[in-house]
């Protein structure tokens, strides 16, 4: 009779001497376990007399081991067009392309895009040596009045008169403008030696706040701003003001504030053509919590200080010298939110809120 296969659940059944030598009849002998002999593996392992590797040791284990081995250096190393930006050469779209065309060399080899660098690395740019800025060293911002007649480019065609050649020299860096103003165009136009803080304002990400004062040839109905308000489709797609106030005006000149978050080419005068309205004069008088202060006349530079400075990169989320890392731009209800005592450092205008009726996007007249 077949004996049953034993299971866990089930206890071994008692043989008889004769049914133990048939059952194991042509299978080698185990070798009998002694109370010395199961204690040597663990000898062996307290002893170190083994040379073989540890299988036991999970792959995640030696995974987060290796990890921690590496970490000293990957903290210490950098993105290559990360360094390059902060440096004061441009933003990091500028620093990519500059990588790819071949003008950046690190120690000797041409740089590739994704490279990593460290503090000791020698770094080329254009054939001179990268000057880093020091870690106590806060990059400048400059505040211009732009005036009409101006291009914000440093190669025209044309010839047309441009807003760098107004701008002071930087020693191992250059200015870099947080966004653009038309030809036509004039007010506020912000400029910076931080290729990362040019980077984040500009960024459409980031949502900064643009406020514009706009002269009409004419005079809105409250149907037309209400429209300018919940979105007039443009050839680029969609775009709204996120508040339109009426300034008031004499004749045929009506001034209007306007405020939005992106800009697009020449995306403010494009909205008004929408609605059958001229543009004949535009200003920009406000760039996130930077305003235009009046007394700035048109063609004069001011330079923030250094107070106004930080309080710029804290609110843009660029890292400074004691502050922690740097992490993603700040979100909108936090940047609204943001500094209102401090805000007051930052040079402002006078006339803003000084307006009779404000129209805000899905509602009517305040």
């Amino acid at each position: 009779m077949p004996q049953k296969k034993r299971t866990p659940f089930r206890p071994p059944q008692n043989k008889t001497p004769a049914e133990d030598t048939s059952s194991t009849a042509g299978r080698p002998s185990k070798r009998p376990r002694s109370a010395n002999n199961a204690d040597l593996p663990r000898q062996e392992a307290e002893d170190g007399a083994s040379d073989k590797p540890d299988k036991r040791r999970s792959r995640a284990a030696s995974h987060f081991e290796d990890e921690a081995e590496a970490s000293p250096v990957d903290d210490a190393t950098e993105k290559l067009h990360k360094v390059l930006a902060q440096s004061g050469l441009g933003s990091r779209r500028d620093m990519e392309a500059a990588i790819i065309a071949g003008r950046v060399t690190v120690n000797g080899r041409p740089a590739q895009v994704g490279d990593r660098v460290s503090p000791d690395d020698r770094i080329l740019f254009d054939h001179r040596p990268l000057r880093k800025l020091k870690p106590d060293q806060l990059p400048r911002i400059l505040i211009y009045h732009k005036p009409e007649g101006e291009i914000v480019s440093r190669d025209d065609p044309e010839g047309r008169a441009s807003v760098f050649e107004k701008l002071p020299r930087v020693r191992g860096g250059k200015w870099v403008s947080i966004g653009r103003l038309d030809y036509n165009t004039s007010g506020l136009l912000i400029f910076t030696t931080s290729g990362e803080l040019a980077n984040r304002l500009s960024h459409p990400s980031f949502e900064v706040e643009r406020e514009y004062a706009v002269r009409l040839m004419g005079e809105l109905s409250a149907e037309q701003c209400q429209q300018l308000c919940d979105g007039v489709e443009l050839d680029d797609g969609l775009a709204k003001f996120e508040w339109l106030r009426d300034d008031g005006g004499e004749g045929s000149n009506h001034w209007y504030r306007v405020m939005l978050r992106e800009g697009r080419n020449r995306e403010v005068r494009r909205m008004f053509s929408a609605m059958s309205m001229m543009v004949s004069r535009l200003t920009r008088v406000r760039f996130g919590v930077i305003n235009l202060p009046p007394r700035l006349k048109r063609g004069m530079l001011l330079e923030l200080e250094e107070k106004q400075v930080k309080m710029v990169l804290d609110w843009a989320g660029v890292e400074t010298a004691g502050s922690a890392p740097a992490g993603k731009p700040k979100s909108r209800e936090k940047r609204e939110a943001a500094p209102t005592k401090e805000r007051r450092d930052v040079p402002r205008n006078p006339r803003a809120g000084q307006t009779k009726t404000r129209i805000r996007r899905g509602g009517g007249k305040q």
